[in-house]
């Protein structure tokens, strides 16, 4: 899912907007520092101080976070399904990631996407258009 242009663009971005929505529909919208891209469809997101964003993943599964700064070629828009994971191998890595960034982080969660949509989302003929 995830083209070699977007990973590329990706590794430049230090913070992503992360977008989720309750049941009922009400946004959120956090920055998220510690997104990681595992395989070409598989996002770790690791939770630090996400209440809302927790919330509303247990009650609507779905989240999308948006690739661009000034340093990027494109710009993207990639959405996904999203499983809370609080233990096992791979919450354990996770912990580890975060605390090898800041020791004192909590690493509450782990928040496993699996990427379904890819949007370009930069300006001109094809803003808008789903890349995958």
């Amino acid at each position: 899912m995830l083209t070699d242009e977007v990973k590329e663009d990706m590794g430049k971005i230090k913070v992503f907007p992360v977008a989720t929505s309750s049941a009922d529909g009400e946004p959120n919208m956090n920055m998220v520092g510690m997104l990681r891209v595992i395989d070409d469809e598989t996002i770790w997101l690791v939770d630090n101080f996400m209440d809302k964003t927790l919330a509303n993943i247990i009650e609507n599964p779905r989240a999308s976070f948006v690739v661009w700064s000034a340093e990027t070629k494109g710009a993207w828009q990639v959405k996904g399904d999203v499983e809370v994971v609080s233990s096992g191998d791979d919450f354990e890595k996770a912990r580890e990631w975060a605390h090898s960034v800041r020791e004192t982080l909590p690493a509450k969660n782990l928040l496993v996407m699996k990427v379904s949509e890819i949007y370009n989302v930069k300006s001109g003929p094809d803003a808008g258009k789903r890349i995958v």
